[in-house]
């Protein structure tokens, strides 16, 4: 793993602050470790601490009254998450579980409200951290909206994939239960979503993704949804 001060400045909040002042907030953190399956922070709860991951996975989720769960991040290494704690008062909006064995720097708000009241360079970051989570809610409800099921586990093979052309593999990163609702889907769905992207060259096998091609499963990706409904429509006509 990378030395912890490495792994907190090149996280989206203290990637642009001065190293100096990373060091200053990140030695009054703790490091926490938290099994899967383990509750980091409640949805409601008064937001008391910032966390940067610095191993495993947290999901972050949303409860609705009637008991149903909504998956809306899926957080790994170098990523930070209750920035809520950075103004007095507010309260978790969702909740927090480690979904594999996790490591985490845990930063009191009341040291994180200290140092941005210190550090206009820091308070800075925080706008921007908060913009760039803006805009990665309104990408992430665009393809929602906008993309098939199949498209949308198109994107998920592609984000993962280090090559940008030719043949890739590429590892699961948690289980296909997770995926489904991160992606916004049912299990079942997934399923039929999988086999929906084997003519496109993709072979799942058991936590791998096989793609032939990337390029060919790009252009999939980016097609418009209603041509294949068009085409389907004609074929059936």
């Amino acid at each position: 793993m990378k030395p912890l001060t490495e792994m907190a400045q090149s996280s989206q909040i203290f990637r642009n602050v001065p190293r100096m002042d990373v060091l200053d907030l990140i030695s009054k953190g703790s490091v926490k470790e938290a099994e899967r399956g383990a509750s980091i922070h409640l949805q409601g709860e008064r937001a008391h601490s910032l966390f940067i991951v610095l191993e495993g996975w947290v999901k972050l989720y949303r409860m609705s009254s009637c008991g149903n769960e909504a998956v809306v991040g899926v957080l790994s290494n170098g990523d930070c998450f209750g920035e809520a704690a950075a103004v007095p008062g507010e309260v978790f909006s969702t909740g927090a579980e480690a979904v594999a064995a996790s490591k985490l720097l845990q930063i009191d708000a009341q040291d994180l409200w200290h140092a941005i009241d210190s550090d206009p360079v820091l308070c800075r970051a925080f706008l921007g951290a908060t913009l760039s989570d803006n805009r990665a809610l309104v990408h992430q409800l665009g393809q929602l909206k906008s993309h098939t099921a199949a498209q949308r586990i198109a994107d998920f093979l592609l984000s993962l994939c280090k090559d940008e052309v030719g043949e890739c593999i590429v590892v699961l990163p948690y289980d296909k239960v997770l995926i489904a609702g991160w992606l916004g889907m049912k299990p079942e769905s997934l399923s039929r979503a999988f086999r929906r992207l084997e003519p496109y060259g993709v072979k799942i096998r058991k936590d791998r993704a096989l793609i032939q091609s990337v390029e060919r499963l790009l252009a999939f990706a980016d097609e418009d949804p209603s041509k294949s409904w068009s085409e389907k429509a004609w074929k059936t006509s």
